[in-house]
């Protein structure tokens, strides 16, 4: 009952659902004797989870937790015996003796944890934690053995009216665990930063982690070796020469020094924040270097690629003409020329795609669009062309029929 109230106060979220629903096999296996923990549990959760939100399989949330608690099962159940063997070893009775069980275990747990989930955190944020282990094994102690007892202490004393004095001391504890994050967030590295990288690695590592997780003989090894390579493909992804915007008021142009130079027509700055985390660069939209290789007039800017071409955002008609004959790439918020050299990204095209990326090619650039031709989803439809939508969502007009007006005989009256 208690965690079934948490799972609702919580939110019922992803990695919540997960927990409750193992909760409710250990404790069941607990009562019936029989090993709780176990892989089975793990794909019990999974596919209940699934059954009430399938979607949920692209989410952040599902493929992180899920993919840690994987990893934690199958260390502890297979490559960690000592840790839950008490003194039946030499090693852990020294560890035991020692008092360093704990510790070694929450080591452990950060570690492998922090690998299981670094692709899915790199896929999704273009971030990774270097020191979460150093994190963990300075706040997780405390957690343990100061903050959620306190917390458990000032439940109990709270219909006495004696709770105050537990949650200032729990107060104390999370104080702790602020300045641990602060002072790990300070360090050199600690934001490591990653480029975007397609889906096809993050399929590849998740294969791999799950043979290297289920196996138990050496074919598991494959497993490491695919994520291996799928790790090596996300970092050897090439990245895009040019962003352009959905609504074509911003653009990104890469420079020799590999980084991207940015400008914005308006305040909105979001297309610009992304491309950058996207880019693993640590700038912000408001830098004003991101505009220096930017040549700007009233009728709009333009930007050398490395390659000497050139790439404009035309804001007003008169710079069409000049723009057709000097660059490789135009893009603009109105209606483009249909006879201009160049390859123009106008309100037309960005209607239909959505954001575009350009990648130079041996002629011209190869285009990436965020809405390919033929995906039509019940939350993203297609946007057809306006003769072809107004043929399919237009009602059917029917002519009226032809009436005779001429007046019957006994309807006419003498001098008509």
């Amino acid at each position: 009952m208690t965690a079934a109230a948490y799972l609702i106060l919580s939110g019922a979220e992803v990695a919540t659902q997960r927990s409750f629903i193992m909760i409710g096999i250990v404790l069941v296996g607990v009562m019936a004797d029989r090993p709780a923990l176990t892989l089975r549990t793990l794909t019990i959760a999974a596919l209940a989870v699934l059954l009430l939100a399938p979607e949920s399989v692209v989410h952040p949330s599902f493929q992180m937790s899920f993919a840690a608690t994987l990893v934690l099962i199958a260390a502890y159940n297979r490559g960690f015996s000592w840790t839950n063997a008490g003194a039946d070893t030499s090693l852990g009775a020294r560890i035991a003796l020692w008092g360093l069980r704990e510790i070694a275990m929450l080591i452990i747990a950060s570690l492998v944890a922090g690998l299981a989930t670094a692709p899915y955190a790199a896929y999704h944020f273009h971030r990774l934690a270097p020191y979460g282990v150093v994190a963990n094994l300075l706040a997780m102690p405390i957690v343990s053995a100061w903050v959620m007892p306190m917390g458990i202490l000032g439940v109990i004393a709270l219909p006495f009216g004696l709770d105050g004095f537990f949650w200032r001391l729990m107060g104390e504890g999370i104080v702790w665990m602020i300045g641990v994050s602060q002072w790990v967030a300070s360090l050199p590295g600690a934001v490591g930063r990653i480029a975007a990288f397609g889906v096809g690695p993050v399929l590849l590592g998740s294969l791999g982690l799950a043979i290297l997780c289920l196996l138990r003989t050496p074919l598991r090894l494959t497993g490491a070796a695919l994520i291996v390579i799928a790790s090596i493909a996300a970092v050897r992804t090439p990245q895009p020469d040019v962003y352009i915007s959905p609504d074509g008021a911003s653009v990104a142009v890469r420079q020799p020094d590999g980084r991207l130079a940015a400008t914005r027509t308006g305040s909105d700055s979001f297309a610009i924040r992304d491309w950058l985390a996207s880019d693993a660069d640590e700038r912000q939209p408001t830098d004003k270097a991101l505009a220096s290789a930017f040549a700007c007039d009233p009728a709009g800017c333009v930007a050398r690629r490395p390659d000497g071409r050139l790439v404009a955002l035309a804001r007003s008609i008169e710079a069409f003409d000049e723009d057709c004959r000097r660059v490789a790439a135009i893009v603009t918020a109105r209606s483009g020329p249909r006879d201009c050299a160049s390859l123009v990204i106008d309100r037309a095209v960005l209607q239909r795609s959505g954001a575009v990326a350009l990648r130079s090619a041996a002629e011209g650039f190869s285009m990436t669009i965020a809405h390919p031709e033929g995906t039509d989803r019940p939350w993203a439809r297609a946007v057809r062309p306006p003769g072809e939508a107004d043929a399919v969502t237009a009602p059917p007009t029917r002519r009226p029929a032809t009436r005779d007006a001429t007046p019957r005989s006994e309807d006419l009256e003498a001098g008509d």
